[in-house]
């Protein structure tokens, strides 16, 4: 059982008179309502209220949406739940993450790239006073994944890089950081993604580490920030066989679970062997590498049985709430992990004095607080970072600078995406306004940029008196519809045959590992975001008005020599 008087709760008597007395007041309803994360998909006011005042839900997510409609949001939540709400962001890079018009600051990857602890601090600090001003409470960041495989595209980005020394110096940063907020800090994806390609949105990721590897590495990662005193941990639909056999020596390969599902992972590992105390939450369970391991009447308890303490996301609130009420009742769901679970969740909303601040109407911030959301101090620190991070990763025709002087008329080929599927919601492909964003700040630093994409080739001799030097942005992002994403050329005249023929400088605003889509690059450059701040930040580098600071992974090369060249 969880000890509220010690990390990361340090609960004092009354707060755990609060815990004692408000389970000892709850019916079996109200118990079971606990246990789940509800994302909202409807902000009218009556549907709030039928998710606390009917399924009693312990905690919420929802889509980005402007800053009032999601104070809105909460507010309706908090004032109609009898216990008070955990509310979930997913700042992993600032307040874009938790709010319509946050601030993106830097993503896992830049802040590596920069090499700075005081970047980890800031992309927290912002993303928690942004979410926090529409009512968040509970941060679902850092990412404590290592990016050992470069065809990962699911954490390419989000996870720092593959080094535990870093994602643990950059992790502790980043709680320093969300803690300038009554916020509870998290890391995720247990046991750790990062080791394979594939997208636990479509199938079961699987850790094959050995007992050894995973101790020295993602093992060390998740017992220093345990010890650090992380209050939440998300557990991925992620395998480690290793582990499940070294603990569970008679399982049979098909009875291989995810963590999300698995006893031997959440309750022997986590919580037994690396001594976590705090609260684990399921990654979203409509996630395949969820839904494929057993039918859904089995799953829902089955992920609280295993030793997970919420549940992320109905699929059917009616079903869910079923059958977690009927596990619970057959014994999937023993009374001392029920009570487990709940002693742990309402430790939480103890630690963080929710209980005091529903007493008091404070639970929500004053709407003021609002004006923070994209202010100019936010855009600056923004800025610094940038500045920072956009990296060089190679420029061995020696291309730079690229100056009006030299390179006045500029060919831009602009390669975007097809856009993301996030909790389960397609999200439209931002290309256009990014594209219109890259030419205006080319066109203000003094180029002549044409961004139109030819039907054919046409003559050699024409391109050369046509333009100086062509720009290639990849402006490329996936998730949840590929295992790994690569470049896709939408006509054939975007395709690479004008390297031979112009100064051909390659620009990323987001994947870092396009190479190994464009080896014959011969000037390549990471800026990891396409924020204004980014976009901003490497013009003025790829012109010489200020130096590239950034540090690249061997990663970026993909493991082929001619990607160097």
């Amino acid at each position: 059982m969880v000890n509220l008087r010690e990390k990361p709760y340090y609960l004092n008597d009354e707060d755990m008179k609060w815990v004692e007395d408000t389970i000892a007041s709850m019916t079996d309803e109200e118990k079971i309502g606990q246990l789940f994360v509800n994302m909202v998909t409807s902000r009218k006011p009556e549907d709030l209220e039928n998710a606390v005042k009917n399924y009693h839900v312990g905690a919420i997510r929802y889509h980005n949406a402007p800053p009032e409609e999601l104070y809105e949001q909460n507010r309706v939540l908090q004032e109609n739940s009898k216990i008070p709400l955990l509310i979930a962001s997913n700042c992993e890079a600032g307040g874009n993450g938790g709010v319509g018009g946050g601030t993106a600051v830097a993503c896992g990857a830049a802040t590596a790239a920069a090499d700075d602890e005081e970047t980890a601090c800031e992309v927290a600090r912002i993303g928690a006073l942004e979410s926090a001003a529409i009512g968040c409470n509970w941060n679902f960041a850092p990412i404590v994944d290592l990016l050992y495989n470069w065809r990962n595209t699911i954490v390419q980005c989000r996870a720092f890089n593959n080094s535990p020394e870093d994602t643990i110096r950059y992790a502790k940063a980043f709680f320093k950081g969300t803690r300038t907020q009554n916020m509870a800090t998290c890391m995720k994806h247990f046991p750790g993604d990062g080791t394979e390609e594939n997208d636990q949105h479509l199938l079961m990721g699987v850790n094959d580490m050995t007992c050894e590897e995973w101790d020295n590495t993602f093992g060390r990662v998740y017992k220093e920030l345990i010890d650090e005193g992380v209050m939440t941990i998300m557990a991925g639909h992620i395998a480690l066989p290793a582990y499940t056999r070294k603990l569970r020596p008679d399982t049979a390969d098909e009875d291989i679970l995810p963590a999300t599902l698995s006893p031997e992972l959440i309750t022997d590992l986590l919580k037994g062997r690396l001594g976590f105390n705090g609260l684990v939450v399921t990654d979203a369970s409509h996630m395949i590498g969820m839904f494929a391991a057993m039918p859904r009447r089995d799953q829902v308890p089955q992920a609280i049985a295993a030793g997970c303490d919420m549940f992320l996301f109905f699929n059917d609130m009616d079903e869910d709430f079923g059958y977690m009420m009927e596990g619970y009742r057959n014994g999937v769901i023993t009374e001392e992990r029920l009570s487990d679970a709940l002693h742990r969740i309402l430790g939480i909303k103890a630690a963080l004095k929710l209980h005091k601040l529903q007493a008091e109407g404070r639970l929500m911030p004053p709407r003021e607080q609002l004006s923070v959301i994209g202010c100019s101090e936010f855009h600056k620190s923004a800025a610094e970072q940038a500045d920072k991070f956009i990296t060089l990763v190679k420029d061995t025709k020696h291309y730079l600078p690229m100056t009006p002087e030299k390179y006045k008329r500029v060919k831009l080929v602009f390669i975007g995406g097809e856009g993301t599927v996030i909790a389960g919601k397609l999200q439209a492909d931002d290309s256009a306004p990014i594209k219109e964003m890259v030419v205006r700040k080319l066109t203000e630093a003094g180029f002549i940029v044409d961004g139109d994409t030819p039907a054919i080739k046409g003559k050699m001799e024409d391109l050369r008196k046509k333009y100086d030097a062509c720009l290639v942005v990849f402006n490329v992002s996936g998730f949840a519809q590929y295992n790994t994403m690569r470049v896709k050329w939408a006509q054939p005249a975007d395709q690479p045959w004008y390297v031979s023929e112009l100064p051909t400088i390659f620009l990323s605003l987001n994947y870092t590992n396009h190479l190994i889509d464009v080896p014959m690059a011969k000037t390549y450059i990471n800026a990891y975001l396409n924020s204004e701040e980014a976009v901003s930040a490497a013009i003025s580098k790829m012109t010489g008005k200020s130096p590239f600071k950034g540090r690249y992974s061997e990663n970026v090369f993909c493991g082929r020599w001619d990607t160097r060249i």
